[in-house]
């Protein structure tokens, strides 16, 4: 019979968050497979766990998946932990997930800490939608594409990042939002000196460039607003005279009443204003 994955949430500081299901199921395995053995060994002699250890890092991932896949082949059990938080978010912990199930390995994750909803719900910013980023992209291209779509994202969005190289995020936000979007910075969640920064991203960068940031960061942008975006839109049809508005409807292929309803829609008035101005304009043409 075959063996299991078990995914084990770790303390993201203060260790009495550690769940007693995951205390026991960590005892009980056989092996356990860390991100980092020399961090995680004085998590497992706090809680006096005593069973072997080997590492499973970005570096190793692939290899040592298929090695850990052919343990749990022969009846093994393993649990994954990293170094802090629930594996698979923002660790190499998803590509195991995804090899297990590709191998017809059973795999159960355990609830526990994730610095990602910790902050969002301390944020005091909205939280029944939305998204989370991890960190950015250390790629140029791929970061830039993460920040673009920030202009219209109208969830709350989180992201990781590490004190030294906060004030140089703080700006990329800036320039992608706006400096007027509310933001979140959490730091050292859980841990003795917890603190939260709330303002706007221009008050953050100011505040951070006269205080040093220190300890893991997460970063809670609010979204914007759907009313902004929707005056946005509308803003840049103020400079289209309404008939050439219509013409590029008609242009596409839309008959004449399909073409006045979506011109009213982007100017924000009714199909009625619409209608209005053309028989006055077209009778103006005459």
């Amino acid at each position: 019979m075959a063996g299991k994955l078990y995914l084990c949430p770790t303390p993201i500081g203060n260790l009495q968050d550690m769940t007693f299901r995951v205390i026991e199921t960590l005892k009980q395995v056989d092996l356990i497979a860390a991100e980092d053995t020399r961090n995680s060994i004085k998590l497992l002699k706090y809680f006096d766990i005593h069973v072997p250890m080997t590492s499973y890092h970005e570096y190793n991932k692939i290899d040592k998946a298929h090695y850990l896949i052919r343990l749990m082949g022969e009846g093994q059990n393993v649990a994954l932990i990293t170094d802090a938080g629930t594996p698979g978010i923002s660790d190499p912990g998803e590509d195991l997930v995804r090899l297990c199930y590709e191998a017809g390995i059973e795999v159960t994750s355990l609830p526990g800490p994730a610095a990602c909803i910790t902050a969002l719900t301390l944020s005091g910013l909205p939280t029944r939608r939305f998204c989370f980023e991890g960190f950015l992209p250390p790629d140029k291209k791929e970061r830039q594409e993460v920040l673009d779509r920030l202009a219209k994202e109208t969830r709350t969005t989180v992201f990781y990042e590490a004190p030294h190289r906060l004030l140089k995020t703080l700006p990329l936000l800036i320039e992608a939002a706006g400096g007027d979007r509310q933001v979140a910075v959490c730091r050292e969640l859980t841990k003795k000196h917890e603190t939260v920064f709330k303002g706007t991203l221009l008050e953050a960068l100011d505040h951070y460039s006269q205080e040093e940031p220190r300890g893991e960061i997460v970063l809670v942008l609010a979204g914007v607003s759907v009313q902004l975006l929707e005056e946005k839109a509308r803003q840049k049809w103020e400079d289209m005279p309404v008939e050439d508005h219509l013409q590029m409807y008609l242009d596409r292929g839309l008959d004449r009443k399909e073409a006045m309803k979506r011109t009213a829609a982007d100017r924000g008035v009714s199909k009625r204003d619409i209608y209005s101005y053309m028989v006055s304009y077209e009778a103006s043409e005459k």
